[in-house]
C-alpha cells in the first residue's frame, strides 16, 4: 500500500465491541481495506455512549490498531447512530408552484426542508430523512419530480429522530483523540449498503441484526426505511444462561456457542457431549441436546420480542422479501428455521455483500456489517468509489400490494400459518449411535 495513499475510515460503536476500518482504493476502483482495529466495548449501553471517558478509550484502542496496521493517522470517520429511543415520523408537505410550472431540483429540496421544520420533541435531533412519494396535482410519480409539470406537488417523507445526544456523545469521544466525525449514519442504514439488495428494499423486508447487547430490527419497503426498533438484548444474554446453567465460565460459555450450540433443540444430536478441560478440576461434560435446550429456550423470546415490533410497524404484511438476519449471532445453527417456525416468513442470513471490496477475510462476517456499511458510505463520499444512481421516486399506490393481495385472497396470514404449524411439526434428526467426545480448549 501507498504510505501517502488517501484513505477514508469508519468506526462501528457497539454493546459489546469497537470495530474500527481504514480503506483506501486500489487500482481496479475498488475499497481496499487496509487497517484493522477492535476492541471489547466500555461506557456504552444498548448502543448509546453513557460513559464518555470509557467509551474513549475503548474507541481509541480500536482506532489505534487500524492506524498500525495501516500505517498511517486516521483523522476523520463515519460513525454508526443507535438507540432505543430511535423513533420514525411521516411528514405530509405541499408546494404550490404556480400554473405550468417545471419541477426543479431547487422545488424538491425546498419540500425537503420543510420537512425538516416539523415540531421535535425536546432535545432530539433528525438523523436521516428520506422522500416515501411525490404526487403532481394529484398524479403519481413513478420517476424523479424534477422535470414534472404541475402546479401542485405533494410528498411524504419518512423522517428518523432520536436524542441529539447520541451523536454529540460519540464527537466528545472521538474528539479526546483528535478524531472528527465526518457524519453519523443510523446503523440500519449503514448495515443494509452491504447486505441488503435493491430488490429485497422495494418489496419489503426486516433486516434484523442480533448483535451483543442488543437486537435492531429496520423495515424497508418500496425502497425506504420505513420503522426503526430495538429489543434490549440479544447474543450476550444466550451466553450467560449457558453460563449459569452449565456451571461453566463466560470465556467457555461464548466458546460452547459458538462451536457447538444451535438455535433448534430437536436438531441436536442425543449422543454427543463436550468435554471440557479444566486445570485441577475433573473434566465437564454436556450433551449438544442440553446445550441447544438452554439456546432454544432464550432466542425463542428474542424471536417473540422483535416478532412484536414487526406487528407493530404496520408493515408486517408487506414483508414480500421476509426477514433478513445478521449481526454477530446470525450464524448460529438453524437459527433461520426457528425465525421461520415462529414467524412464517422467509429468512436468510445477511452476510456483507464484499463485491465493491478488495476480498479480506477476518471482515467477512455479518458482524462486520454495519461498519463495512459505514465504509462504503466514506468511500462514496469521496468519490473513490462512483455514488449510487438517485433511485427513482415511488409511486403512491392507494391500493393494497401484489404480495398483500395474494394473502388476502388466498388467506395465508402469519397467524394462521402459525396455528397450522404448531398443530403438526416434523422433527429432522440424525440417526446415530456412536458417542463422540469433543474437547473444548480453554482459550
Amino acid at each position: 500500500m501507498d504510505k501517502n495513499g488517501k484513505i477514508f475510515a469508519a468506526v462501528d460503536i457497539g454493546s459489546t465491541k469497537i470495530v474500527a476500518l481504514a480503506g483506501t482504493k486500489n487500482e481496479e476502483d475498488k475499497i481496499q481495506i487496509v487497517g484493522l482495529g477492535q476492541s471489547a466495548s466500555m461506557g456504552v449501553s444498548r448502543g448509546v455512549v453513557l460513559n464518555v471517558d470509557e467509551a474513549f478509550a475503548a474507541i481509541n484502542e480500536a482506532i489505534d490498531k487500524a492506524e498500525k496496521d495501516c500505517g498511517q493517522e486516521i483523522e476523520n470517520v463515519f460513525v454508526n447512530i443507535s438507540g432505543q429511543q430511535l423513533t420514525t415520523l411521516t411528514s405530509l408537505q405541499q408546494k404550490s408552484m404556480g400554473r405550468d410550472h417545471r419541477v426543479t431540483e431547487n422545488d424538491v429540496n425546498q419540500m425537503m426542508e420543510q420537512a425538516r421544520q416539523i415540531d421535535l420533541p425536546a432535545d432530539s435531533a433528525i438523523y436521516h430523512i428520506n422522500p416515501e412519494y411525490y404526487t403532481i396535482d394529484g398524479n403519481d410519480v413513478t420517476t424523479s419530480p424534477v422535470g414534472a409539470i404541475g402546479e401542485k406537488m405533494d410528498a411524504s417523507f419518512k423522517i428518523h429522530i432520536a436524542p441529539d445526544s447520541y451523536q454529540r456523545n460519540i464527537a466528545t469521544c472521538l474528539k479526546l483523540g483528535s478524531i472528527n466525525v465526518h457524519k453519523a449514519i443510523l446503523d440500519p442504514i449503514a448495515s443494509s449498503e452491504v447486505v441488503l439488495t435493491d430488490d429485497e428494499k422495494e418489496s419489503g423486508v426486516a433486516l434484523v441484526d442480533i448483535g451483543g447487547g442488543t437486537t435492531k430490527i429496520s423495515i424497508f419497503y418500496d425502497g425506504v426505511l420505513c420503522f426503526t426498533s430495538m429489543v434490549p438484548f440479544g447474543g450476550n444474554v444466550i451466553t450467560k444462561d449457558i453460563k449459569e446453567g452449565c456451571s461453566i465460565t463466560v470465556k467457555e460459555a461464548e466458546s460452547l456457542k459458538k462451536q457447538f450450540g444451535q438455535a433448534i433443540a430437536d436438531f441436536a444430536p442425543e449422543n454427543k457431549v463436550v468435554t471440557i478441560q479444566r486445570n485441577g478440576w475433573e473434566p465437564k461434560q454436556i450433551s449438544f441436546k442440553s446445550l441447544a435446550h438452554i439456546i432454544q429456550a432464550r432466542m425463542e423470546e428474542i424471536v417473540v420480542h422483535f416478532f412484536y415490533q414487526i406487528r407493530k410497524s404496520g408493515y408486517a404484511d408487506k414483508l414480500g422479501a421476509g426477514i433478513v438476519i445478521t449481526g454477530g449471532a446470525s450464524l448460529l445453527t438453524n437459527l433461520g428455521q426457528l425465525i421461520k417456525f415462529h414467524t412464517g416468513y422467509d429468512v436468510r442470513i445477511g452476510k456483507p455483500n464484499l463485491n465493491l471490496f478488495v476480498f479480506r477475510k477476518d471482515v467477512d462476517d455479518p458482524k462486520f456489517a454495519t461498519v463495512l456499511g459505514l465504509l462504503k458510505l466514506a468511500a462514496e463520499e469521496d468519490g473513490v468509489i462512483g455514488k449510487k444512481r438517485k433511485k427513482p421516486v415511488k409511486v403512491k399506490s392507494e391500493g393494497p400490494g401484489f404480495i398483500t393481495s395474494m394473502k388476502t385472497k388466498f388467506g395465508l396470514k402469519v397467524n394462521d400459518y402459525q396455528q397450522k404449524v404448531q398443530q403438526s411439526v416434523i422433527v429432522f434428526f440424525e440417526d446415530t449411535t456412536e458417542d463422540t467426545d469433543m474437547n473444548l480448549d480453554k482459550t
